[in-house]
């Protein structure tokens, strides 16, 4: 198991917050699909908690999906935050003299930020009634205590909506790594079902989760790391390797990693595990289940029994 270092995660995401909004079309087009997810979904929330908000992204969809809730934004990174609060309350209309923008109350409906560790929430219990959550889950080392975490602060019959970067991810980085050396430079990611066991073992009911891959294409294997350093996502792990790496090393990673190249891009894979569960104070049981009461489903099986809610 990988132990991350809290630090340097909220170290390497203040560094990037200036570069993260350009740079983050892979969560950018991952937020947008879990906000399409919420189309299928009937909820009228008061409270909404976005834990892992980074710069806003997703919380901005939030806060005009729902205008009359109350959203959290909540992040470890201070400087994310306050890119967040920008694009939270910039007017709809940019283009509009400030003070016509003022008298008339033409900015966006905010959210509150918070700085905060998804392990140990700064709310009190059952206060919430919808915890979102966009790729931040692969950060964290104890899914458990997390999981914990949005239980205790959501109400019963609340809703967690998540994304999280599944095993296959960026197996290119990973494969021309271990053509160098046997350090761990490409952190592991957890799997779909032990997701699912995690949120049943912590009183969420019968968990749906599915799986979509997304390839990203670079002219270069340089582009990759650049975009993963423009993100802050570096390796945070404490089994990473200190101080400078070799240049002969480097280059051989980099030319281990051609051997990915088709039709002149080399490609980075992604893969995005999807789930909802509700807070429940028992599991419920039912006979679709696959192991330890994780259901597997398509996503129209998905939509189907989401329009019954």
């Amino acid at each position: 198991m990988q132990h991350f270092s809290r630090p340097h995660i909220q170290q390497h995401f203040n560094h990037a917050a200036v570069s993260y909004d350009e740079a983050a079309v892979l969560q950018r087009e991952v937020a947008a699909h879990l906000d399409e997810r919420l189309d299928l979904i009937t909820l009228a929330p008061k409270t909404i908690l976005d834990v892992g908000a980074g710069t806003g992204i997703l919380t901005e969809k939030l806060v005009e999906r729902y205008p009359k809730a109350q959203v959290l934004a909540l992040d470890l990174s201070i400087q994310m935050l306050q890119r967040a609060h920008t694009h939270l309350t910039r007017p709809k209309w940019p283009a509009l003299p400030k003070a016509l923008t003022d008298t008339f109350n033409l900015t966006r409906p905010g959210a509150t930020c918070l700085n905060g560790d998804a392990a140990q929430l700064p709310l009190a219990d059952d206060s919430v009634d919808l915890i979102t959550t966009n790729l931040m889950l692969q950060w964290c080392d104890d899914l458990d205590a997390v999981f914990q975490e949005f239980r205790r602060v959501l109400r019963p019959e609340g809703l967690l909506m998540l994304t999280t970067f599944g095993p296959d991810t960026l197996k290119e980085l990973r494969q021309a790594w271990s053509e160098v050396d046997e350090t761990p430079h490409v952190n592991t990611f957890i799997d779909m079902h032990d997701i699912g066991d995690a949120l049943i073992r912590n009183g969420f009911g019968q968990p749906v989760m599915d799986v979509e891959h997304f390839t990203l294409t670079y002219s270069k294997p340089m582009g990759v790391l650049r975009d993963l350093k423009a993100i802050g996502a570096t390796n945070a792990t404490e089994g990473r390797q200190h101080g400078l790496m070799g240049k002969q090393r480097f280059t051989r990673m980099l030319e281990a990693y051609e051997q990915f190249r088709r039709n002149g891009v080399v490609p980075a894979t992604y893969e995005v595990i999807h789930g909802h569960a509700w807070a429940a104070q028992e599991v419920v049981k039912g006979p679709n289940r696959s192991r330890d009461g994780l259901v597997e489903i398509s996503l129209d099986e998905f939509a189907k029994q989401t329009r019954q809610l």
